[in-house]
Parts: C-alpha cells; sequence; structure tokens
C-alpha cells in the first residue's frame, strides 16, 4: 500500500486508464457526496467487505478513500492481503479533496 498525496491521487485519478476509485465509507456518507466515478463498499461491514474485495480484478489499480484516510488505509492494507498489489490511500481522504464531489 501506499499514500498519495491528493496531487498524486489526482494525478493517478487522471492518467491511469487501469484504475478503479473505491469509497470505503458507510453507504449513508458516500449518499451524502463522493468522488466521481467511485464504487462503494463499505469497510465496516467485515465479511461481506472482506467478500467484495474478492471480487475485484487484481490487475486493476485502486485508488482509495474514505472520510480521513484511516479506514482506506486499512482497506488498502487488507486488499493488499488478498492479492491486490496496486491499492493507493488517499491521505486526508474526502475532507480534504477539493477536487469535484458528485451526489446522486
Amino acid at each position: 500500500m501506499q499514500n498519495l498525496t491528493q496531487d498524486q491521487w489526482k494525478e493517478s485519478k487522471e492518467k491511469d486508464e487501469n484504475a478503479v476509485i473505491l469509497d470505503v465509507r458507510t453507504e449513508g456518507e458516500f449518499m451524502a457526496g463522493y468522488i466521481p466515478e467511485a464504487i462503494n463498499i463499505d469497510i465496516y461491514k467485515g465479511q461481506e467487505f472482506l467478500d467484495e474485495i474478492e471480487k475485484l480484478d487484481k490487475s486493476k489499480n485502486y485508488l482509495v478513500y474514505c472520510r480521513s484516510g484511516a479506514r482506506s488505509a486499512s482497506a488498502c492494507a487488507l486488499m493488499h492481503q488478498r492479492g491486490i498489489e496496486n491499492a493507493y490511500n488517499l491521505m486526508g481522504g474526502i475532507i480534504e479533496w477539493d477536487g469535484e464531489i458528485q451526489t446522486p
């Protein structure tokens, strides 16, 4: 797992055609606003989260975020344990995100 600054994360998001944006917050947090194109898998769902991680394409690069960066760091570590080599944590999370935020 690698921690990325806002600028590094944005650059990866824009330039990497193999990147998937993963929001690991709760569904309620996600519905309040998310980074465009993000998919939501709630890390608090325990085994269900692990089951969903197992279904992910291991060849993709995952840009992972949460509210502040703590849950997403844990998520990246869990993803790495399950064979996903390229999981990148957004330092500071969405509360420090200065890019676009989308709502459903």
